[in-house]
């Protein structure tokens, strides 16, 4: 089973790549924080987190200059969380990762998009 989940890490200031006010499952408010989406792989023999990226809002993607200060590259655009969930669960199924199941909290659940190109893929079963 392939697992897609993101969390907060909260943060002060504004220098670290994405911070800003936004909503934290971790804080379980908007807070100053940076959000990171995961992808962790279960089996009957144990769990692993497989990928992970870093989610920066529009207005970060938005302000090169700001990117650069923090270290983010200029090839980096702005990715909606479940953007980032379908290039994690690709890379994973390049791989050729075994897996049956795909599950996420109802945020990702609800991107059509997303179940769509998941009911299209052809994933290495175990």
């Amino acid at each position: 089973m392939l697992i897609v989940a993101d969390t907060g890490f909260l943060k002060k200031g504004t220098r670290s790549a994405g911070v800003q006010r936004q909503y934290s499952g971790t804080a379980g408010r908007r807070e100053n924080c940076q959000i990171g989406t995961f992808l962790a792989y279960r089996s009957r023999w144990g769990h692993a987190l497989i990928d992970r990226e870093l989610y920066l809002p529009e207005s970060w993607t938005d302000d090169r200059d700001r990117c650069r200060t923090a270290g983010v590259p200029d090839d980096v655009e702005f990715a909606t969380k479940p953007r980032q969930a379908m290039a994690m669960l690709e890379r994973a199924i390049t791989a050729g990762v075994p897996f049956g199941w795909v599950t996420a909290d109802e945020a990702y659940g609800q991107v059509k998009y997303l179940r769509v190109w998941l009911e299209e893929q052809n994933p290495v079963l175990p």
